[in-house]
């Protein structure tokens, strides 16, 4: 008999708390046989399956599946030459055969599974007190309801349920969607209530990253009043702080700032990040942040003699570039978000000659600028990728090898030229963010001087230094399209684009007008992705759980 996936695997992970740079972070790693009826009822026990509730996310964010189900088939990205996935850049030939799906799928729901076996069985921890049995309640049922609306968004009325399962499940429900934000309600507000204001060990759910996320779900559903409350509550009452610079935020010394509310905490011991792991589903390891590699351009191809692969420029996987559109939503000669977020030129690391001049290291070799250069005022000394050599004049990409990349996730400290992996936080939550949902909430309500207000804040943050009068906007500028490129100038690549379009009903209308790359194949229902091809053929209920509308 076929198992259902959802509920076939039961995680145990130990969790171990180290110190690093003289703050606690919380390590998940996953060893063991344990079970259930041996391992939870103390708390010894029980603090590995909170610990190995968190590991989840580490399969979405920081990670190339991650980045296509959350970035991709959007109006600002497309694919690169070395895309392996033009199902989710370009929804060519989308369906549920698509390698990642099943990647996505298993582990959202394996964490949705341990989450359930943890609230069902906290109550029965012999040796915690009341206090630590509703703390742990409360980051156990945040998880779940972070993890339900990574499925709901993505899937729609899929499989649901809050009871815990072990062994083979051969039949599957389908659930509509507004069961499922009940259910991510109601934790949630569980979360605010119980979780702890701070938490000595990074990572952890407390009150204001509770508040966060549920200000994101208030929004998601309409409930603009609800959404900004509490984006103005985390705003102004927890002592977070937008960074003084744009371009801070990237910095690898400076991951732990004032900003971030909630992140995922890749340890610099890259082997705490079980990038060999065998024990969760199908052999999949979740390993350290790899989004250093996907919007790379492939500079080593530009002229080798002059510039090989190094550290400081990355590893160049060139999986994704902008669409032509995102470069046109940057205003450079005021806003610092796009120097700050892309690489537009790289220095030659090998002396040499090009065009008959000498060139010595730390010369340009390749400048990829937004804009257009004649080519007359070229210069001859480095080759130069304007955007009439990357772009056709309807968009299109002549090229996908070369362009400004996205270098936001570049790490220059790791060890060696081939590394993949890399201990760069991904940050889910940061408070930019609530600046957004404050003023996305207030312009739908009516209110767009107040929504102005808001944009203001981050756009003040964002200027460059003497041109904050030029950065700010009045009540007239505010529109949902302006907001959704403000939302791309600030959090792109950031994993939350194609929520965004989809939340605010754009993803249609914008990849029509803006990604022509994916506007040829785009059609209505692919507002929820496919489900796994793999799934369908498990469940023994077929005429019940079928393949999502559209999809073969």
């Amino acid at each position: 008999m076929k198992k259902f996936i959802y509920g076939s695997f039961l995680a145990v992970a130990i969790g171990a708390v180290t110190l690093s740079s003289c703050k606690k972070t919380l390590e998940e790693y996953n060893p063991s046989n344990f079970t259930a009826a041996t391992l939870y009822t103390k708390a010894t026990g029980f603090e590995t399956l909170v610990n190995a509730a968190y590991t989840y996310s580490r399969f979405w964010y920081g990670k190339e599946e991650g980045f296509l189900a959350g970035e991709m088939g959007t109006d600002i990205w497309t694919s690169a030459a070395g895309d392996p996935y033009p199902q989710f850049t370009q929804y060519f030939n989308f369906q549920g055969t698509a390698d990642p799906l099943p990647l996505l799928w298993n582990n959202l729901y394996a964490g949705v599974n341990l989450c359930n076996t943890g609230i069902a069985s906290v109550a029965a921890v012999e040796d915690y007190t009341p206090a630590q049995k509703t703390t742990r309640e409360a980051e156990l049922r945040f998880l779940r309801a972070f993890y339900y609306w990574h499925i709901v968004e993505t899937w729609g009325d899929v499989n649901f349920t809050t009871v815990p399962t072990s062994g083979a499940v051969t039949e599957a429900n389908r659930t509509p969607v507004a069961t499922f934000y009940n259910q991510i309600f109601e934790d949630l507000k569980f979360a605010v209530a119980n979780a702890p204001v701070t938490a000595t060990e990074y990572g952890r759910i407390t009150v204001p990253v509770a508040k966060a996320f549920l200000a994101r779900m208030y929004l998601t559903r309409g409930m603009n009043a609800e959404a900004f409350t509490l984006a103005d509550d985390v705003i102004k009452n927890y002592g977070y702080a937008l960074q003084p610079k744009f371009v801070d935020l990237w910095n690898m010394g400076n991951q732990k700032n004032k900003e971030v509310i909630w992140a995922i905490d890749y340890s610099t011991n890259l082997a705490n990040n079980d990038l060999t792991s065998t024990t969760f589903p199908n052999g999949h390891y979740r390993g350290s942040n790899n989004g250093h590699m996907m919007f790379l351009m492939v500079y080593d191809q530009v002229n080798s003699a002059l510039l090989a692969r190094d550290i400081n420029n990355g590893r160049p996987f060139n999986r994704y570039m902008p669409t032509l559109s995102y470069m046109k939503m940057f205003d450079q000669a005021n806003d610092s978000r796009f120097k700050g977020s892309f690489q537009t030129v790289w220095y030659a690391n090998k002396a040499g000659t090009y065009n008959g001049n000498a060139i010595k290291v730390g010369d340009t070799i390749a400048y990829t600028p937004n804009a257009t250069i004649p080519v007359a005022q070229q210069s001859k000394k480095y080759i130069t990728y304007d955007l009439a050599n990357v772009y056709g004049t309807n968009g299109v990409p002549l090229q996908r090898k070369f362009m400004a990349s996205l270098s936001k996730f570049k790490d220059s400290t790791r060890t060696s030229v081939a590394e993949a992996q890399s201990s760069r936080d991904a940050f889910v939550i940061r408070l930019a963010e609530m600046y957004l949902i404050a003023a996305e909430a207030k312009l739908n309500t009516g209110d767009a001087t107040t929504a102005a207000t808001y944009l203001n804040v981050i756009r003040t943050r964002a200027a460059i230094t003497g041109r904050t009068a030029q950065m700010q906007i009045t009540p007239a500028q505010v529109t949902l399209d302006f907001i959704l490129d403000e939302r791309a100038r600030e959090l792109g690549g950031e994993q939350l684009r194609w929520f965004d379009l989809k939340r605010t009903g754009k993803l249609a209308s914008r990849i029509a007008a803006l990604n022509p790359d994916a506007a040829v194949n785009f059609k209505e229902y692919h507002l929820i992705r496919p489900i796994p091809q793999t799934q369908i053929d498990a469940v023994t209920n077929k005429t019940v759980f079928k393949q999502n509308p559209g999809y073969n």
